[in-house]
């Protein structure tokens, strides 16, 4: 029998679980266990748990359990991520861990992993450490050799990314530009010759003067995708040329969040 890591028997046609199992019997097994057997094989340490970006349906059962089972659960807003606890009837302790305090936390949260203790971090939305706090309280565990387990989920970068139509095998995410036109057209301006699609993040005060800056910088003819509220209820998106996706946001009032993608200067649509 000819055997490949799905457990496919391609000689016979056949397709079996049978070689899986005895190479990887965690690995395909685990994919079978009830919700009571995952919640006890939880190690104690930190958990960096993503949570929707928008749509509720998008949280994931693996997500759910660590978060019913920690200890101690590290968010931004303790008021955001109460309603998503309620929503999912989780009960937590919660402790505030913001950019302002993230550094002081960190300590705080790295001796209760020590200590072992199950400890879950997430942001208001999204994944956590991707233009949100964070970093600096993996950065510690690190340092200190504490055991960091990623829970992945929703992204609003890579959804956007998977949903835009402009080239995705490669990607430079640059998070939210600067607040001023200044430093936007200088950050811009660098990175107008990037040979691959660059990712922002945008508010709705800001997207109209982001777009206007990428126009004069990367050129009315750069091919952009800028996507609103997404995986929401009023989802939007525009693709084309940057000159034409301006234009269509101009010409109403933006509202919501915006993801904001360039492609390089040589991809056409």
């Amino acid at each position: 029998m000819t055997a490949n890591c799905h457990g496919l028997d391609l000689e016979n046609g056949k397709a079996t679980l049978s070689w899986a199992r005895k190479r990887a019997p965690r690995a395909v097994e685990g994919t079978l266990q009830s919700d009571e057997v995952r919640q006890c094989n939880l190690a104690p340490g930190l958990y960096v748990v993503a949570t929707p970006i928008g749509n509720l349906g998008d949280f994931s059962q693996r997500a759910i359990d660590v978060l019913r089972r920690c200890d101690l659960l590290a968010c931004e807003d303790t008021r955001v991520t109460g309603k998503l606890l309620k929503h999912f009837s989780i009960g937590a302790k919660l402790i505030s861990c913001r950019e302002e305090n993230e550094l002081e936390m960190a300590t705080v949260i790295c001796d209760a992993v020590a200590s072992g203790k199950l400890v879950a971090l997430v942001c208001d939305a999204g994944t956590p450490l991707v233009s949100d706090p964070g970093f600096r309280v993996v950065r510690q565990c690190r340092r200190r050799g504490l055991p960091v387990f990623p829970i992945p989920g929703p992204s609003a970068a890579i959804a956007a990314l998977s949903a835009s139509g402009l080239p995705s095998n490669s990607f430079l995410f640059l998070g939210f530009p600067p607040n001023k036109s200044t430093g936007r057209r200088q950050l811009f301006s660098r990175h107008k010759s990037f040979p691959a699609t660059i990712i922002f993040y945008e508010s709705c005060h800001r997207i109209r003067q982001s777009l206007s800056d990428a126009l004069e910088e990367f050129g009315e003819n750069r091919y952009c995708a800028v996507g609103r509220e997404i995986t929401k209820l009023h989802e939007s998106w525009h693709v084309g040329k940057l000159c034409e996706v301006y234009c269509a946001i101009s010409s109403r009032k933006p509202l919501g969040e915006y993801v904001l993608l360039i492609a390089a200067d040589d991809f056409t649509l």
